[in-house]
C-alpha cells in the first residue's frame, strides 16, 4: 500500500485528541480502581471489539507475527506497550494529568531519534533547534518544581520517573511497530496486543471493583476503554501511511489538549479535575515543548518516506 499523507495527518490528529483527554479519565478511575485493573479493562474491551470487528481477517496475520522468524520482534513490541500502559496509569497516582502528559511527550521525541537511527531519516540544524526548544520548554514547565527541588514531594518525582519510563517503552513500541508494518497490518498487531493484555493482566486484576460504579464512572470507564482501540487504531493507520517522524510531530499537540481541557474544566467546575499549578512560565513551557517537538520531528524539504508499506 502506498503512503497517503492526508490519512496519516488525519489519524494522527485523532490520536492526539484521544491521548490528550485520556489522563483525566484515568486519574478519576484511579480513585476507585488500581492501575492493573484499569489496564485490564481497557485491553479486554479493545480485544472484544476488535475480535468481533475484524478478528477473522487477522488470523493469518497473527500467525505470521507469532512465527519463529517474527516472534522476537513481536514479543518485544507487545511487551513494551503492555508495560507502558500500566506505568502511565500508575504514574498518574502521583502527578497531575498535565504533568504526566508533558513528560510522556518525550516519547515522540524518542521515537524520532530512533527513526533517525534505524530508518535513516534526515536530521537538520532546524530540527536540532527544535530539540533545544523542547528542552527549554521542559525546564520552564517544571520551573517551580525545579526551584523547590529539595522540598518537592518525593512521590511527585517518583511519579514523573515512572511516566518517563513508560514513555521510553512507548517509543520502543513505536519503533517495533514501524518495523512490523513493513510486512504486516497494524490491525493484526493491535489485536494481538489487546488479547495479550487481557490475558496477562487478568490474574492480577480486581474487576469486581466496578460493582459500585455510578453512571458517570461507567461512562468514564467506557471512554478509557474505547480510547484504547480508537487511539491506537488511529496511530497504527497513521504510521502505515506517513513517516514515523511526521506522525510523532502531530501527536505532540496532546499536552496542549490536556492543558486546555484541564483549564476549561477547572474554570467551569473548580476543583473538578487535578491540574498542575500554572503561571505564565508554565504555559510558555508547555507551548515550547509542543512547538519544539513539531520542529524537531518535521524533516526538511518534504522528503519521501524511507519505508513503504506493503500490507
Amino acid at each position: 500500500m502506498t503512503q497517503n499523507w492526508r490519512l496519516g495527518l488525519g489519524f494522527a490528529l485523532i490520536t492526539a485528541v484521544f491521548w490528550g483527554l485520556l489522563p483525566f479519565a484515568l486519574k478519576e478511575l484511579l480513585a476507585h480502581l488500581d492501575a492493573i485493573t484499569i489496564t485490564w479493562f481497557r485491553f479486554s474491551a479493545a480485544a472484544l471489539i476488535a475480535v468481533f470487528w475484524y478478528g477473522r481477517r487477522s488470523v493469518g496475520g497473527i500467525k505470521r507475527l507469532l512465527s519463529p522468524a517474527s516472534l522476537p520482534l513481536t514479543l518485544l513490541t507487545v511487551a513494551a506497550l503492555l508495560v507502558n500502559y500500566v506505568l502511565f496509569v500508575y504514574g498518574l497516582s502521583f502527578v497531575t494529568p498535565a504533568a504526566a502528559e508533558i513528560i510522556i511527550n518525550t516519547s515522540p521525541l524518542l521515537l524520532l531519534l530512533g527513526s533517525i537511527l534505524f530508518f535513516k531519516e534526515a536530521f537538520s540544524a532546524r530540527q536540532w533547534f527544535g530539540v533545544v526548544l523542547f528542552s527549554i520548554g521542559m525546564l520552564l514547565f517544571f520551573h517551580h518544581r525545579l526551584r523547590d527541588l529539595v522540598s518537592t514531594d518525593p512521590d511527585y518525582l517518583f511519579g514523573l520517573g515512572i511516566v518517563f519510563l513508560g514513555g521510553v517503552l512507548w517509543a520502543c513500541y513505536g519503533l517495533g511497530q514501524k518495523l512490523i508494518l513493513r510486512k504486516e497490518k497494524a490491525n493484526d498487531l493491535l489485536l494481538l496486543i489487546y488479547i495479550a493484555g487481557s490475558l496477562v493482566y487478568l490474574p492480577f486484576a480486581a474487576p469486581l471493583g466496578i460493582i459500585e460504579f455510578d453512571g458517570l464512572l461507567w461512562a468514564i470507564l467506557l471512554f478509557a476503554s474505547l480510547n484504547t482501540i480508537i487511539a491506537y487504531g488511529s496511530f497504527g493507520i497513521a504510521m502505515s501511511n506517513w513517516d514515523a517522524s511526521r506522525v510523532s510531530a502531530v501527536i505532540t499537540i496532546a499536552p496542549l489538549i490536556t492543558l486546555g481541557f484541564g483549564w476549561l474544566m477547572d474554570a467551569i467546575w473548580p476543583g473538578s479535575v487535578h491540574i498542575e499549578p500554572m503561571d505564565a512560565l508554565n504555559w510558555l513551557g508547555g507551548m515550547l515543548v509542543v512547538v519544539g517537538s513539531i520542529v524537531a520531528a518535521l524533516s526538511d524539504g518534504g522528503t519521501k518516506p524511507k519505508i513503504v508499506q506493503t500490507a
